[in-house]
């Protein structure tokens, strides 16, 4: 656990855009059961905790792909924290939609992009990856060079790495589940014995057996 991981993580924590109810599941739209609640567009309201994550984004960015020209937003959760981002560092900005509109230019990729940019995607939050991967082949398809992708949270659920390493794109997390987990007890969100049953929900969803303790 770094610096930046843990600070994220008493940042996300702090104002719950990330909490535990291990004893009572969150349900997914996928039906799902999870201890875990996370919403880091609540990170847009809290001023101190958005410069942290911003700061924390450009400094990722200069760092692991120090040869960006566009930031990328995903819909609709990567959206700002791109342009604030992009403002930070003085590069463009665009973000993708989840499908191309049915008017105007039907745009799927809005703002200027043109083929051989090398392009960084800014996500919130990755669990399974279904949607930052169509974010990554939407933008290849269009010509851009992926460098990768830089996202505030990460579950690093097995089948999430799975379609990273099979598109062959890179994401680096400011903070991640175990790290969050970690804090959390630290921090008295939840107890000590409930790290366990957080990391048993992370490596198996579909067993639900550590809702029992």
């Amino acid at each position: 656990m770094n610096n930046t991981e843990r600070l994220i993580a008493k940042d996300l924590l702090s104002i719950k855009a990330v909490f535990f109810r291990p004893e009572e599941p969150f349900i997914w739209a996928s039906g799902i059961k999870s201890p875990v609640y996370c919403d880091n567009r609540l990170t847009l309201t809290a001023p101190k905790v958005r410069t942290d994550v911003e700061t924390s984004i450009a400094e990722v960015i200069k760092k692991e792909y120090p040869d960006a020209e566009v930031l990328m937003g995903t819909s609709t959760a990567g959206i700002a924290h791109a342009a604030i981002t992009a403002h930070i560092m003085n590069l463009p900005m665009g973000y993708v939609r989840s499908g191309a509109k049915d008017h105007g230019r039907q745009n799927q990729i809005e703002g200027r992009l043109e083929p051989g940019q090398k392009v960084v995607v800014v996500e919130d939050l990755i669990s399974t990856g279904g949607s930052v991967i169509e974010v990554v082949n939407t933008l290849r398809d269009a010509g851009a060079i992926v460098l990768g992708i830089v996202s505030i949270f990460t579950y690093g659920m097995k089948k999430g790495l799975e379609r990273l390493a099979e598109a062959n794109v890179k994401n680096i997390s400011l903070t991640n589940f175990d790290c969050i987990a970690q804090v959390a007890a630290e921090e008295k969100y939840i107890k000590e014995e409930d790290i366990a049953r957080l990391i048993a929900f992370r490596n198996n969803p579909q067993d639900e057996s550590w809702i029992k303790g």
